[in-house]
């Protein structure tokens, strides 16, 4: 099992930030890319951005490429989404999820393990 703690959300102003964290513990040497995900109310989950933790590779959907940065710090298990220049469609509960592939997925059927979800509301 995996564990995912994610933190960060609040309440900001559109073109403000945000920095999401993920924490992650238990078999995290079964976990080979980590991805951020939302769900706006109403809506399907949708895919942010996803990273692979041995290199670092990333990929973005197009609606937040060049305004969010997904990084990780191995040493801390941890995985980040900092959100930049924020909209008010941006708002959502974010997830991290976890998952055994090398290849940075962009689907939730590729994901096995879920945080609970950290709410960011961007006002206009």
């Amino acid at each position: 099992q995996v564990q995912l703690v994610e933190s960060g959300g609040g309440l900001v102003q559109a073109g403000g930030s945000l920095r999401l964290s993920c924490a992650a513990s238990g078999r995290t040497f079964a976990t080979y890319s980590m991805g951020w995900f939302r769900q706006a109310p109403g809506k399907e989950r949708e895919f942010a951005a996803a990273i692979v933790l041995n290199n670092g590779q990333t990929t973005y959907t197009a609606s937040v490429k060049g305004r969010f940065t997904i990084s990780r710090d191995r040493s801390k298990n941890t995985v980040y989404l900092e959100m930049n220049t924020l909209k008010p469609e941006d708002t959502a509960v974010y997830y991290c999820a976890a998952s055994p592939s090398v290849i940075p997925s962009g689907v939730a059927e590729g994901y096995d393990y879920w945080g609970q979800g950290t709410q960011v509301t961007v006002s206009s």
